[in-house]
């Protein structure tokens, strides 16, 4: 089976900044139409790798293939992006915006198209100065589009929001990806990197730590279940196959079988109703990798 040339490639990506190694040596490949994932806390190199990527910074070393070649001046023309912070000529509305960066390119995107997609109606005609933080993201998803780009980045493009507008921003982000484009996205929110990518890589101190696709990594490092069932309702003497500990209240039971375990605890006479089934998630895996938290 022949496999397709990856829509990225980058290898041994290295960058400092005098002693400091923001990037050491990273490598990984990006499939067309995919949502890539690059994680990590705050200070482990995401930005800046990003932004060699993007050829706004030159690479201390190391190649960036774009569909197998390296990438040239007319890389540009096939990327979008949306930075962490964007400084907007003020006094504009939306929609003078959007044409304002559209007139920077030879072949822009139709605006109704732009509006739609990043569900901009209802604030379209509203100055740029006025908008919610969830708005402005939309509207700066809008600008990194006006080019109709392959190639879409999105560096950390929903910190600060509230959860309702994190969930309007991602289903946003899956229409985006559903007519073909490749989104590569920067995040230090578990949930969001879940929830969007396909595959990951997880950097801390400038190196790649771990890689692959999020379900797949979650079953390696951790191929049991946590059952949680409250002290109280475990009789006295119950015994399991499976390691158990008590923690806040509860008897934790760490299993293989998830299956097998809740018939063990039916057959001790445990009342299922308060039990909880707790599923690992990349919190946990960056937090095994790491030995620290991602906030």
């Amino acid at each position: 089976m022949i496999k397709a040339t990856p829509i990225l490639e980058v290898r041994d990506l290295r960058k400092s900044y005098g002693k400091v190694k923001a990037v050491d040596g990273i490598s990984f490949a990006v499939r067309e139409g995919s949502c890539f994932g690059i994680l990590g806390p705050n200070g482990a190199g995401k930005t800046t790798a990003i932004e060699v990527i993007e050829t706004i910074h030159d690479p201390d070393s190391g190649t960036i293939l774009y569909r197998g070649e390296a990438v040239a001046r007319s890389f540009k023309e096939n990327i979008g992006i949306q930075f962490q912070d964007t400084s907007l000529q003020e006094f504009l509305t939306v929609r003078e915006t959007l044409e304002l960066f559209s007139k920077l390119y030879p072949r822009p995107r139709p605006m109704d198209e732009i509006i739609a997609d990043c569900s901009l109606e209802e604030f379209i005609d509203r100055d740029n100065r006025k908008l919610s933080g969830g708005q402005r993201q939309r509207m700066l998803l809008g600008i990194a589009l006006v080019n109709n780009p392959d190639l879409l980045f999105l560096d950390e493009p929903t910190t600060g929001l509230d959860p309702h507008a994190r969930r309007n921003f991602w289903r946003l982000v899956q229409g985006i990806k559903a007519q073909g484009k490749t989104v590569i996205l920067t995040t230090h929110y578990m949930d969001e990197a879940e929830y969007l990518c396909d595959d990951i890589i997880v950097m801390d101190h400038g190196h790649i730590i771990e890689s692959g696709r999020p379900r797949e990594l979650l079953l390696k490092h951790f191929g049991e279940a946590v059952i949680r069932v409250p002290e109280a309702a475990v009789p006295a003497g119950a015994a399991f196959s499976c390691p158990a500990e008590s923690e806040e209240g509860f008897v934790s039971l760490t299993c293989a079988d998830t299956d097998a375990t809740l018939r063990e605890l039916v057959a001790a006479g445990v009342d299922l109703r308060g039990v909880l089934v707790e599923r690992r998630n990349l919190d946990d895996l960056f937090l095994k990798l790491t030995g620290s938290g991602l906030d």
